[in-house]
């Protein structure tokens, strides 16, 4: 006759395994995969820069992060742009319609334009936060034309996505084994 073992323990640690797979496999699964797709926007990106406060210039790549989090019984991760240059991929990635730039009135305190660029070029620190545009003061308002989008995350997103899921599925088998889940998940990028 069969015998059967495990019995009640066997059955608690399969009873508990979906909960403990949503805790700490899956988060991690869906991270895995997000960073190939996040390392395809960076590649996409390329040695684009913007300027960060104080003048100094940042690779826009830089900007792109990976976050997970469970949001009504789902797992989701995140390719996002947090930090310096990311409001210049966001411009990038959707373009901008025309529009016009104007120095604050208040920043302008009621001078002219010829008055601003003079106080500027003296050292009037008050007047920094004015329009001024590759170094030099311009006048009350300047018509922007637009900037063309040059997408980087969508196009990564779909040239990617069946390594992203190869890489999420990679990690799962990596840590589901007969003997449990391995290890703890290890959390968001910084």
């Amino acid at each position: 006759m069969a015998k059967r073992r495990g019995g009640a323990g066997w059955r608690g640690r399969m009873e508990q395994l979906p909960q403990q797979l949503i805790r700490r496999v899956l988060p991690g699964a869906a991270r895995s995969g997000a960073k190939v797709i996040a390392g395809e926007a960076k590649v996409r990106l390329g040695g684009r820069v913007a300027e960060a406060g104080g003048g100094a210039k940042v690779l826009i790549a830089d900007a792109i992060k990976v976050r997970s989090k469970k949001r009504e019984g789902l797992i989701v991760a995140r390719v996002l742009l947090d930090g310096p240059g990311a409001y210049v991929g966001r411009w990038l990635e959707y373009g901008t319609d025309p529009h016009f730039i104007t120095v604050d009135d208040g920043q302008r305190q009621g001078l002219t334009t010829r008055r601003v660029n003079r106080r500027i070029k003296d050292g009037d620190a008050a007047l920094h936060a004015t329009l001024v545009i590759n170094g030099k003061p311009v006048g009350a308002s300047v018509y922007h034309p637009g900037a063309t989008a040059h997408p980087f995350l969508r196009p990564a997103l779909d040239t990617t996505r069946a390594e992203a899921l190869a890489a999420a599925q990679s990690y799962i088998n990596s840590r589901v084994s007969r003997a449990g889940i391995i290890g703890n998940d290890e959390g968001d990028d910084t």
